[in-house]
């Protein structure tokens, strides 16, 4: 790749955000940014630090204090030198992000370290508000969708690979219940831009939606010539 980019990729919880962007990020050289794990951090810390989610001034200062590292091909996330990647996985921590994440405070402080992570050479980040608010003039800016049923199973086959009971039809109820709240908070709601290509990954296979990105790039950045390899 001759020319620094920025690829946004936003969309709900379950529409395969990290698997494509994770696969993009090899596939063009770019550092790979998964927001959402910095939000399931703080919300980590705020739950072990008995912390209430709608505290925003104390959840405020827990971001500003908050170091967060990523490391292994930025697969693995550290909050204060610590490994969290499994801790922040699990349903209660997802469901306490969420909340956290709707908190202005907290989220100008993870912008703000989500433009520093950008600085030094292209990326491919992936959250809820890439495209309409950490970075609305990216090279290339992707909503990812998929049904909610579709999301539900996806989240169930991960459960099923760390052993963890589940109820499909609780998880999809858990899932349409985010995806309101995303929706909906006053704080940089999850909605797609109105430059980004959708893109409804319900049917297609990961490779399949990272061919049909690759697409997108090369006609956005070379006039059609072969800039991703």
């Amino acid at each position: 790749m001759s020319k620094r980019l920025i690829i946004a990729i936003d969309g709900p919880a379950g529409a395969g955000k990290s698997t494509i962007a994770r696969r993009l990020a090899d596939r063009v050289g770019a550092v790979y940014i998964d927001t959402g794990a910095m939000y399931r951090a703080i919300a980590l810390w705020a739950i072990r630090s008995a912390i209430p989610t709608d505290d925003s001034h104390r959840l405020e200062v827990l971001a500003q204090n908050a170091h967060i590292q990523f490391s292994k091909g930025h697969d693995r996330i550290l909050l204060n030198g610590e490994d969290v990647s499994d801790f922040i996985r699990s349903p209660e921590v997802a469901g306490a992000a969420s909340e956290v994440a709707a908190l202005p405070a907290v989220r100008r402080v993870m912008v703000t370290l989500q433009r520093e992570m950008a600085q030094r050479s292209s990326i491919v980040m992936e959250g809820r508000d890439i495209g309409s608010v950490v970075f609305p003039n990216a090279d290339i800016k992707i909503y990812l969708d998929a049904s909610a049923e579709i999301r539900a199973r996806r989240r169930a086959d991960d459960l099923t690979h760390q052993n963890v009971p589940f109820d499909l039809t609780s998880l999809t109820r858990q899932i349409e219940e985010r995806d309101f709240r995303d929706r909906n908070r006053a704080a940089s709601p999850l909605i797609q831009a109105l430059d980004a290509t959708y893109l409804d990954s319900s049917n297609l296979s990961a490779e399949e939606v990272e061919n049909e990105i690759l697409k997108i790039i090369r006609a956005k950045t070379s006039n059609g010539k072969e800039l991703v390899h």
